[in-house]
């Protein structure tokens, strides 16, 4: 068990990991050499200059200016000096309402700690059950933080309504603190929204499940129904070609270049020796060949099949998809087509807001409609097991955590870890980094189950990720690690009583692994954050290209790798400790402090790197908050049914129907927030649409929108052909190219113009015609 002098020894060895982070950080990222790995964003502005292409020699990849060393922690008031409104039109919404994150675990939590170290530590120190317990049980282990907990209080104490009313307070305070977020990230949405540029995504929806018909080509049916359907305000479209392998082809091109440019510049060091490579797997063995000659041959194999690649696509109709971009003369057209039913039909025509062009995730968009619930339902299986199997080594780790037990079952290990400081690093150090170990491929494995699922934007890629993240960390990281802890931990009392104690034993129990979750905390939240900042995985990586790879300046830039703020591992990240949080205030209010550390210091890391270093891949204009409410809501009200359970076994039964009040509550206030606040996240009000409309036809009468949006979804590997390939591609997506919205597509079918539904029915019947 976990002791103070543990505890301690864990938060200076976290301490000493942090500091020494950010110290590194703090010095490195004055040198020259690696302004382009600490500064990158300011670089993709083209708002900052390198250093090293001016100065002396030495000056180039040292900083010689003593007074910068002086001011080195100047990073901290940098971070935080910037305003709100000037860091959303630096950064964007995400960003800005993701930094707002941190703040509302400052919000709820603060108070929260000053409230339960001044009322709940008082009275649950100022006991001594455990000690009886421990008198009466051998067993039965705990250490003096323990002595901190509700554990500490008596069997039937009337102190219990003390936690009671604190629950109560702490319930109240956190649903007024987050109605008043609610409101204030929609309210900042909507400004957003209305004050943003002009963007393609806001005149243009995405439909999809477009009914075969054999008369006529996706093309024409997408052209011919939206001209019937939305006469005056269609505008242009763009169909969805599946260029899957044609992107693979390109992008294994850019790697053989990748490599043709590191052996040219490694012989233009060395030219007495000509390069050779290894022609088998990853060069360990095959026939030696100059590697120059064979990149070079490489490369010309590759861009012959992506020309013959690109035609084919181009020609070939079983390569078009039933789907495609339609855009709007304005953004009221396209807010009224992406929020409407199109036929009678539900399943055929379906409408929805296009992405931004650099939010899509162009793979998915080949995946055909009618196999998604399949997809989903495979991947929702695969989540069950990837979530039950990893109970095995979670369990295993909280073995760790419990040297006492682990001597009762492995007696020889106990001279080993009975020294003193190797104790302390084991109980207070080793569970937390052992468990964060064991969940560094999870992002990647979740990750890829939301892409099979086959999401449509990065931005619902990552939301989905998160959502399972989060998941996963409730009962993996959570849940398995206080039943199988305490279950380890007291096995040998539930062995030698009788079954109407072990419930009472565990309802003393699971407060006490708080100590555990101090140390995962410690190791993820401090010391885990502090790396952050350091990129010491990018600035190794950029200055091997910057020697083997880079020639141009051009390929220095390439060689930056700013990243991007990581939603999909981030958010669960916080919502675990939202969570541990919400269940330890009343519980142990000793975890609280450690919570607060982690929200302080995250906050400035985060703000710091969202306004030197990431740049964020899309904008979704804080889409993601919903669920970010909903999943502090869940652990509220788990924390609700975690204390009226720990009551029922304290001999304080009396107070359920008291308790059960609290997650009725808090479900209301969740129904409240979501029918008053979360239509600004899914919905785009029509009078909204109107005033930008209006506003934009005064400010520019001469505006051609349709030159503006004709191209702006096509599929990136045709974005760098020339005019020519890309006027003969654009020719398939839009056949029939309309110079006024009253005239109709060319078409070998009758004329549709009043038709009420110009789509087969879904049993293969036609439509009716008049």
């Amino acid at each position: 068990m976990a002791t103070f002098g543990d505890i301690g020894v864990a938060a200076g060895l976290n301490i000493l990991f942090a500091v020494a982070f950010l110290i590194a950080f703090a010095f490195l990222r004055l040198q020259p050499i690696n302004d382009r790995v600490y500064f990158p964003k300011w670089y993709l502005k083209g708002l900052r200059s390198s250093p090293v292409n001016s100065g002396s020699v030495v000056g180039k990849f040292v900083n010689l200016d003593w007074r910068s060393y002086v001011r080195f922690l100047n990073w901290v008031p940098d971070a935080l000096r910037m305003p709100e409104p000037e860091l959303i039109d630096h950064a964007g919404l995400d960003s800005a309402v993701y930094l707002r994150i941190y703040l509302l675990g400052l919000k709820i939590f603060v108070p929260v700690a000053l409230l339960s170290w001044a009322v709940l530590v008082p009275v649950n120190w100022t006991n001594n059950t455990l000690a009886k317990s421990r008198a009466a049980d051998h067993n039965l282990q705990y250490s003096d933080i323990d002595k901190l907990s509700i554990s500490n209080v008596p069997f039937g104490s009337p102190r219990f309504w003390t936690h009671i009313v604190m629950a109560y307070a702490f319930t109240f305070w956190t649903c007024y603190a987050l109605r008043k977020e609610y409101a204030t990230v929609a309210t900042m949405r909507l400004h957003f929204l209305a004050s943003e540029g002009r963007r393609p995504d806001q005149f243009t929806v995405l439909v999809r499940n477009v009914p075969p018909d054999q008369h006529e080509s996706v093309s024409e049916a997408v052209e011919h129904f939206f001209l019937v359907n939305h006469p005056d305000h269609y505008l242009t479209h763009q169909v969805v070609t599946n260029a899957n392998k044609l992107a693979k082809l390109i992008n294994e091109r850019k790697s053989k270049q990748n490599w043709l440019d590191y052996y040219q510049l490694k012989y233009s060091r060395n030219q007495s020796q000509r390069p050779v490579k290894k022609t088998g797997f990853l060069g360990l063995w095959g026939e030696k060949v100059d590697a120059i000659d064979h990149q070079t041959a490489e490369i010309e194999r590759l861009s012959k099949q992506i020309s013959e690649e690109r035609e084919r696509v181009k020609t070939d109709p079983k390569c078009i998809m039933p789907a495609g971009f339609v855009s709007f003369k304005t953004r009221w057209a396209a807010a009224v087509c992406a929020q409407t039913q199109q036929t009678r039909n539900p399943t055929l025509w379906l409408t929805e807001w296009a992405p931004e062009p650099r939010d899509i995730y162009w793979d998915n968009l080949a995946i055909p409609y009618f196999s998604l619930a399949v997809r989903r339902l495979v991947t929702s299986v695969a989540f069950f097991f990837l979530t039950f199997f990893f109970m095995i080594p979670v369990t295993i780790v909280q073995s760790l955590a419990n040297i006492e037990g682990i001597e009762k079952w492995a007696p020889f290990l106990k001279p080993i870890i009975e020294v003193p400081f190797i104790k302390s690093v084991i109980q207070g150090f080793l569970p937390g980094i052992a468990l964060k170990i064991f969940l560094i491929v999870l992002p990647t494995i979740l990750m890829m189950m939301a892409r099979f699922e086959g999401f449509l934007s990065k931005s619902t890629l990552e939301r989905r990720a998160a959502l399972r993240y989060y998941v996963f960390n409730f009962f993996n990281v959570f849940l398995v690690s206080v039943i199988a802890g305490t279950a380890f931990q007291q096995l040998g009392s539930f062995l030698h009583q009788s079954a109407n104690e072990i419930p009472r034993t565990i309802g003393v129990a699971i407060p006490m692994k708080a100590t555990f979750f101090i140390t995962y905390v410690m190791v993820d939240g401090w010391a885990g954050v502090a790396g952050e900042i350091l990129r010491l995985k990018p600035l190794i990586f950029f200055h091997l290209k910057n020697f083997f790879l880079v020639k141009t300046e051009k390929d220095r830039d390439e060689a930056m790798d700013p990243g991007s703020i990581g939603f999909n591992t981030g958010e669960p990240q916080i919502q675990l400790y939202f969570l541990l949080g919400l269940v330890y205030a009343v519980v142990t209010p000793i975890f609280l402090p450690f919570i607060l550390v982690f929200f302080a210091l995250a906050y400035v890391v985060f703000r710091h790197q969202i306004i030197n270093v990431y740049n964020q891949e899309y904008e979704s204009a804080a889409a993601f908050w919903p669920g970010v409410h909903g999943r502090i809501i869940s652990a509220l009200v788990f924390s609700q049914l975690i204390l009226m359970g720990l009551m029922s076994t304290k001999g304080n039964a009396q107070s359920t129907p008291i308790l059960i009040a609290l997650p009725v509550l808090t479900i209301w206030f969740h129904r409240f927030c979501k029918g008053r606040y979360e239509p600004a996240f899914i919905r785009y009000p029509l009078q909204e649409a109107m005033m930008k409309d209006t506003l934009e036809r005064s400010r520019e009468p001469n505006l051609n929108v349709k030159s503006y949006l004709e191209y702006a979804y096509i599929h990136p590997v045709f974005k760098n052909e020339d005019e020519d390939d890309e006027d003969e591609y654009e020719g398939e997506g839009n056949n029939g190219k309309l110079l006024d919205g009253s005239v109709l597509v060319p078409t070998k079918r009758h004329s549709r113009r009043h038709t009420h539904d110009p789509i087969k029915f879904s049993d293969g019947r036609q439509s009716l015609e008049n």
